[in-house]
């Protein structure tokens, strides 16, 4: 007998669940999601352990390579000064992000139109905002109303305390006349949704085992689930299947055993990331799409955008707290967000402000960079840089560039067999002007703090979270992959709904405007599910 369903969502991180709570809304719906990972324990995050320093670097590495879990599959990319970075689990990225969440500002749509570089998305911010602020209603995002660079929204909790380190920087950007504002967080900072406040438990990107960082295990799966979508954790999806119309009519997909089982579904919804969509649709070879799934334009995989970071650490001759509080959330200034004549590169980027390093960490680094050596002086060394140290990372627009691209690697497969990818990614001219200008601005922040500068460096390697655009929307068949509801051109009931249908890359994390896309998206496949299944 043929297991039926009436949508089937891949994927269960932040695009995935915010699907599924948006869809299951009609409680007459048979929803199912595939999740190729495992349900992480709160109680098994690194921060409840007084190790958690050490053992984050192991099962909760943000590095796929390193956390080598049955879940991962292989990327290789050597072929880019950024490496990838990933979860495969029940909540997807959102499991081990910092929860900066910042939207995109209404330029990011226009850059063809404003700045003649990368394209014009099919949409506008005006038609996102209603669906932003949807989904901060269900995350819950800590922040201040009344944000000159973000004046659009209508409601925020209470922002992320800056602590003297924030307030230090926060007064260097109003000597230098600059913008700055407190962090648009993901974080609780009273209670919300059920959910606890901070109180400081441990470092965000180790999974928080308070609930008070809004991962979507605690935010919209649980209300999905009361509404009844099917979760099946540890079953990878190796292809999308068609059937003689050349519509989606399910997928294939393996189990925790090996076993292969098929879902027949009436519309499928992928929300598999930037680089694990495009691998998905490669994979889904077939009569009609010889060449991969929706890849009858060869773009599937073309445009791959990542964020390229400059990162400035300096120094205070003071304790100025700076390991106290969530790492990525302190405060942000984007006061080189837009274009503008007198510098040497079009778009811009966002200064995000980060907390010092805890105490290992301090001490380790400290030691490699020959700054706390072993022995009578480590402790009077140390207590120079713990609790003195902050960062400043550049967060760089990311032009796209059809050579920057995933394609299939078939000889590494993962523990199913499935080929793994390869990824190709180099700096555009634009992007490496705008690091070092962003360095150099960087440094006159710390000189108005009064911290020395003790390294400043870009790109940073292990910062690839930020997966964008391999499988583009527009309104072109020829020229996209997806329309602005993320339907595909080619076949009308398979959406994608991840970061993978990004036009152009902003200057911002890029999940609160996934999930306002998926919002958007999915109240357009309730309004048209007739459509899709006659």
């Amino acid at each position: 007998m043929k297991e039926v369903a009436d949508i089937v969502i891949i994927g269960s991180g932040a695009s995935g669940a915010a699907a599924a709570w948006s869809l299951s809304r009609d409680r007459s719906l048979r929803i199912v999601c595939l999740e190729q990972g495992s349900v992480t324990k709160p109680s098994d995050y690194p921060s409840t352990s007084v190790d958690w320093e050490l053992s984050r670097s192991g099962a909760y590495s943000s590095n796929p390579s390193v956390r080598r879990s049955a879940a991962d599959y292989p990327i290789d990319d050597s072929a880019s000064p950024i490496s990838i970075a990933n979860f495969n689990g029940f909540g997807g990225s959102t499991i081990l992000y910092s929860a900066h969440f910042p939207r995109f500002h209404p330029s990011d749509f226009r850059t063809r139109t404003l700045d003649g570089v990368g394209d014009d998305w099919p949409l506008s911010f005006e038609e996102l905002k209603p669906f932003f602020t949807e989904n901060e209603r269900m995350m819950g995002v800590a922040g201040l109303v009344g944000d000159p660079a973000n004046p659009d929204y209508e409601s925020l909790l209470p922002p992320i305390p800056l602590g003297p380190m924030g307030r230090t920087m926060a007064a260097a950007f109003n000597e230098l006349g600059w913008h700055w504002w407190p962090s648009y967080s993901a974080i609780n900072t009273h209670r919300h949704g059920n959910r606890g406040a901070c109180v400081n438990l441990g470092p965000c990107n180790t999974g928080c085992a308070q609930g008070a960082k809004a991962s979507v295990d605690v935010t919209y799966w649980p209300v999905a689930r009361q509404q009844g979508v099917e979760v099946r954790t540890q079953c990878r999806v190796r292809e999308i299947t068609l059937d003689a119309r050349g519509q989606a009519d399910g997928v294939l997909y393996m189990d925790a055993d090996g076993v292969e089982h098929r879902l027949n579904a009436r519309v499928v919804v992928v929300a598999c990331s930037g680089v694990g969509t495009p691998r998905l649709l490669l994979n889904s070879r077939s009569s009609a799409f010889p060449d991969g799934l929706l890849n009858d334009n060869g773009l599937v995989g073309r445009n791959l955008m990542l964020h390229p970071l400059a990162y400035t650490e300096a120094v205070f001759d003071h304790d100025v707290q700076s390991s106290i509080g969530p790492h990525g959330c302190c405060i942000l200034s984007q006061q080189f967000y837009e274009s503008a004549a007198e510098r040497d590169f079009v778009r811009g980027y966002t200064m995000q402000v980060l907390r010092g390093a805890p105490p290992v960490e301090t001490a380790v680094s400290g030691y490699f960079m020959r700054q706390v050596p072993l022995g009578a002086e480590h402790h009077a060394k140390f207590n120079r840089l713990f609790n003195r140290t902050a960062g400043i990372a550049i967060i760089t627009e990311d032009l796209p560039e059809p050579e920057n691209r995933v394609e299939l690697d078939p000889d590494h497969c993962d523990s199913s067999g499935m080929p793994g990818v390869k990824v190709f990614y180099k700096l555009g001219d634009n992007t490496s002007r705008m690091l070092k200008h962003g360095i150099e601005m960087s440094k006159q922040v710390f000189a108005a703090a009064g911290a020395k500068v003790t390294s400043s460096f870009a790109p940073v390697k292990n910062t690839g979270w930020h997966l964008m655009g391999t499988a583009r929307m527009g309104d072109d068949p020829a020229t996209s992959v997806v329309n602005k509801f993320g339907q595909a051109h080619a076949v009308k009931n398979l959406f994608i709904v991840d970061s993978s249908i990004f036009v152009t890359a902003g200057a911002v994390n890029p999940v609160a405007t996934a999930q306002a896309l998926t919002l958007m998206a999915c109240d357009h496949l309730q309004r048209n599910l007739h459509t899709l299944v006659a």
